[in-house]
């Protein structure tokens, strides 16, 4: 299916926006829907898990610049002020940050830090991607921003975790010692179309085992839970919470629960598959339930998922079987 990603529809004053990250999932989008609004990009990424596809898909518009470096090591831009820079740069999948665990606390810890150098450097709001796993296995369900997590911070999971809640305090003390304008989101559970086909995370691998007639890997019993949006309801709350004053953390996810087992019912009916549900033994650390309080986001932004994950699950296989 051939996506168009250059309309344009500007809604605002022309800004100047620098993402890190912008050869991954959601930069990707996140270029995508800056371009559409009329504003020129600057995207950062060095491809540790971002795809040059991504990168491709802009590289001839106009209004886009790409600098192919890593973060943790500097931010090489030396152009015109900047209004934003939106720190999107981190592996975000276990088998990606497992697999480069220095790499992802560097990129939450010196990554961070550059990022909010260049932002008081230009008198720049600093936008800040951070992720439910902050809040490890929770023991209060549903998670609202006040709640400090349950997170073991030696595990296998914990440079992914420790790594953006270090950028979260380091976000906020930049914003209470120097003044800069900081947004901090936490992320849950989001899918769309320019996910790596080796994401790992259970969408992409449903996906995938169903189109391909494998059996579905469903680890425990199943019963484990999560809240899924799509990107399209991410990139909403993102550009709305960039126009509001708010400086500490905002949940932005779908608060609709469902279980593993059921997830995986639902992609075999979509996908109209045969495929069999098979039990495998649970990662370390892996949360038990997962659901966003959105209470937040939806008095200051008026933020409601509105894409049913149905609906959006015809519209990935679509894509994923072309």
């Amino acid at each position: 299916m051939p996506e168009t990603p250059f309309p344009s529809t500007a809604t605002s004053d022309p800004l100047r926006i620098l993402i890190t990250g912008s050869a991954g999932f959601v930069g990707s989008h996140l270029v995508e829907r800056f371009l559409n609004e009329g504003h020129t990009v600057i995207g950062v990424d060095n491809y540790i898990s971002g795809q040059v596809s991504n990168t491709d898909l802009f590289r001839d518009h106009p209004r886009f610049t790409f600098i192919e470096a890593d973060v943790s090591h500097g931010i090489p831009y030396t152009g015109e002020k900047l209004d934003w820079v939106m720190h999107f740069a981190s592996p975000a999948s276990p088998p990606h940050y497992q697999q480069f665990p220095v790499e992802t606390l560097m990129v939450g810890a010196q990554g961070t830090q550059n990022g909010l150098e260049l932002a008081h450097a230009h008198g720049a709001g600093f936008f800040l991607a951070s992720t439910s796993e902050v809040y490890g296995d929770p023991h209060v369900h549903p998670q609202p921003e006040t709640y400090w997590g349950n997170v073991n911070p030696i595990g296998v999971r914990s440079c992914y975790d420790e790594a953006k809640r270090y950028a979260e305090a380091i976000t906020m003390a930049y914003h209470r010692s120097r003044g800069v304008n900081t947004r901090i989101i936490r992320i849950f559970n989001t899918y769309g179309p320019r996910m790596r086909p080796d994401d790992g995370r259970v969408i992409t691998n449903f996906v995938h085992q169903a189109l391909r007639g494998e059996p579905l890997t469903v680890y425990g019993d199943g019963s484990q839970t999560r809240s899924f949006q799509y990107i399209d309801d991410l990139v909403e709350g993102i550009s709305r919470l960039m126009m509001v004053k708010h400086h500490e953390p905002v949940n932005l996810g779908n608060p609709q629960e469902i279980t593993m087992l059921q997830l995986a019912n639902i992609v075999k009916e979509i996908a109209r598959s045969e495929s069999v549900i098979i039990n495998k033994d649970m990662p370390l650390d892996d949360p038990i339930r997962r659901k966003p309080d959105i209470s937040i986001a939806n008095s200051i932004l008026c933020f409601i998922p509105s894409i049913k994950i149905e609906n959006a699950l015809r519209k990935i296989m679509v894509i994923s079987d072309e």
